[in-house]
């Protein structure tokens, strides 16, 4: 899946693919004005929250570097027959934003197809799991703290402008659940500046960060911090622990007593390490991600014209033969060898209309494609998720 934002990204930070994640600190520009509205703009955020039942953590307002009392920007709505279900009081957000405030919201990808569509692409691209927090601050609102993240980030100031300052780590690659507190900041600054509509800044996990707009005076900003989860060596070990318990000698219980029997389970968990090295477990991690939500296809709403491929990585397409299978999100079907024409498009990540990739492919791709929708690796193209890839991934047969 090509997808104009990570092209953006690698351009602007002079990358040349995922691989300088988490390498180290990097900033730079993106003049593309339309992308950046594109990707989304403060109305776009408050029409997200008016829109929906939003709740704290995930929905959340600070004011003068404080968390304001949900009370004061949620009210119920009370439908006719009493049901309640707390919306956010836009009247209310819109004084605490003309006053100055900072609103966030977590996860938008779960909102907005827009952001679902381009945390799926960097998930395409880095083979790493993606989500997207949303910062809205106005006039003189303070930011968060110096405080670090526990994953990477990607930076894209979209609207507006911020005071940033960014310093060293002060523990190296810490872990969200480690042995180190780490509450101690380091008193190296790597880059302290202005961001401005169209900068994009990584900051590797670790490092230390805040960012206000204390003291800017009137205006705004609107940036999306794209989190990006790395595994490590702690979550291969994770994983080896789950399938040690397919062998006996791991299951049996610990002689408290005599200590016996010690040397032969660290025998068979040298064994189960070299059975099962780190590469096992990154391509495990790909081809055994749950599926993603989306629309069911149901056949009596109308026919089955258009799909794109929802899974949260690119399914691996193996040839064997007379046959080809598919392995994605804990699935392995095996189709015959003639459907790896329709396969090739249809799990490329890009929407497919079914009557014009029949005239690339073959009229075989309908039957193709309700498969692979049946089993839920492709989705059907709603006009709600066919908006998010408008403008921003180019149709699979153009």
């Amino acid at each position: 899946m090509e997808h104009q934002l990570i092209s953006a990204i690698e351009t602007t930070l002079g990358w040349n693919g995922p691989e300088e994640l988490g390498q180290g600190f990097a900033r730079g520009r993106m003049d593309n004005p339309a992308l950046l509205s594109r990707i989304l703009t403060p109305n776009r955020l408050l029409d997200i929250a008016m829109r929906r039942s939003l709740n704290r953590p995930q929905f959340r307002c600070f004011q003068k570097g404080e968390e304001v009392h949900p009370a004061i920007y949620y009210t119920d709505s009370v439908s006719p027959r009493g049901q309640s279900i707390p919306m956010a009081n836009m009247r209310s957000l819109g004084r605490l934003l003309r006053e100055g405030a900072t609103l966030i919201l977590d996860q938008v990808n779960v909102f907005d197809p827009t952001m679902e569509v381009t945390c799926r692409a960097l998930q395409w691209w880095s083979h790493e799991r993606v989500q997207v927090n949303a910062y809205l601050t106005t006039n003189d609102a303070a930011g968060f703290p110096l405080h670090w993240d526990d994953h990477d980030v990607l930076i894209i100031q979209l609207a507006g402008e911020k005071e940033w300052e960014v310093r060293g780590a002060s523990r190296n690659v810490p872990m969200y659940r480690d042995s180190d507190p780490n509450d101690t900041p380091t008193d190296e600054v790597i880059w302290s500046g202005t961001m401005k509509t169209g900068d994009v800044m990584h900051i590797p996990r670790g490092h230390w960060h805040q960012a206000t707009r204390a003291g800017s005076g009137s205006g705004k900003s609107l940036h999306v911090t794209f989190g990006i989860t790395k595994r490590t060596g702690a979550s291969w070990l994770v994983w080896l622990a789950d399938w040690c318990r397919e062998h006996e000698v791991f299951r049996h219980d610990l002689d408290r007593r005599h200590g016996t029997g010690s040397e032969t389970l660290t025998e068979a968990a040298v064994r189960l390490i070299g059975e099962r090295p780190p590469a096992d477990f990154l391509t495990a991690y790909e081809q055994e991600t749950t599926l993603p939500r989306h629309v069911p296809y149901l056949d009596i709403l109308g026919p089955l014209d258009a799909v794109v491929c929802t899974t949260h990585f690119a399914p691996k397409i193996r040839e064997n033969g007379e046959t080809v299978v598919v392995v994605t999100s804990g699935k392995k079907i095996t189709l015959a060898a003639k459907a790896l024409p329709a396969l090739r498009l249809l799990l490329g990540g890009e929407p497919v209309p079914l009557a014009e990739a029949a005239a690339v492919v073959g009229t075989e791709i309908a039957e193709v494609a309700e498969i692979l929708v049946k089993e839920e690796i492709c989705a059907p193209l709603t006009p709600e998720l066919s908006s998010g890839y408008t403008g921003l991934v180019t149709n699979a047969v153009s």
